[in-house]
């Protein structure tokens, strides 16, 4: 399955400067088994109404619960949820 992140920062917040930091926490990831693969797209619109940053886990859905107990989810969510105003999670096959 693919479990898509997408995050909207904190206004005023360099989007681009926090690309590779959230990807190479992400990419610890991918020693999970079961996760596969990692994409990160930012945003190329700039308008209020539009999410920052997509992140996408390829995944078993078997490997959720290890994703969500683990160490980079847990950084992820304690480094960067102070700078999120909002965050939307879609999974999908």
């Amino acid at each position: 399955m693919k479990h898509h992140i997408l995050v909207k920062f904190n206004a005023g917040t360099d989007v681009a400067a926090l690309v590779e930091p959230v990807r190479a926490i992400f990419s610890e990831t991918l020693s999970i088994p079961g996760i596969h693969g990692l994409k990160l797209k930012t945003n190329c619109v700039d308008r209020p109404n539009r999410y920052d940053l997509m992140i996408v886990l390829d995944m078993d859905p078997a490997a959720l619960p290890a994703y969500d107990a683990s160490e980079p989810h847990r950084r992820w969510k304690a480094e960067y949820g102070p700078i999120t105003a909002q965050k939307a999670i879609f999974d999908c096959e």
